[in-house]
């Protein structure tokens, strides 16, 4: 009988040392992952004397994600696009200002256009083309350091984003 309390403590403790789980795991967040999407050849609408362009989302971000917007700029020789993050001012030849800028929620996002001048009809509204960077918060903290947001082909590079395939909004 000696013998068989000590084997039945040891069993206890196995079991028990097993079963307990620690409040230190860390989730991770396995089904979002970086994506690109185009809003190509879109006009701003005037909304109350704001030229807006308004898209709601099907899937909702989670709130600690980020959004990215670059407006096309131009193209190079080879015919690549060439991407400037927004918010971006525009400064003319002649002294005026066009703005850019946006904001999201989980649910949506707007980007507006403004100017120190009459926008209406001008390329400055109509046919842009807008590249959005969705980047999930799964990547943790201290990745401000590492990577130039400002520069497309850095996020693209840093987050390992495939923008061969880009979706449209």
């Amino acid at each position: 009988m000696k013998r068989i309390i000590p084997l039945f403590l040891l069993a206890i403790f196995a079991v028990t040392s097993f079963s307990c789980t620690s409040d230190d795991e860390v989730s991770v967040d396995y089904d979002t992952f970086p994506v690109v999407y185009d809003l190509r050849n879109v006009n701003f609408q005037l909304v109350d004397n704001v030229y807006t362009i308004a898209r709601t989302m099907d899937n909702p971000m989670y709130e600690t994600d980020m959004m990215l917007i670059y407006l096309q700029v131009g193209n190079t020789g080879n015919g690549s696009p060439i991407w400037q993050q927004i918010p971006i001012n525009l400064y003319l030849a002649d002294g005026n200002e066009v703005d850019y800028n946006f904001d999201f929620s989980r649910y949506d996002f707007q980007i507006y256009a403004g100017g120190t001048f009459n926008l209406a009809g001008t390329s400055y509204v109509n046919n842009k083309t807008f590249r959005i960077v969705f980047i999930p918060a799964s990547y943790g903290k201290g990745t401000d350091n590492q990577v130039d947001y400002s520069n497309y082909e850095s996020v693209i590079n840093f987050y390992n984003i495939d923008d061969v395939n880009v979706g449209t909004l």
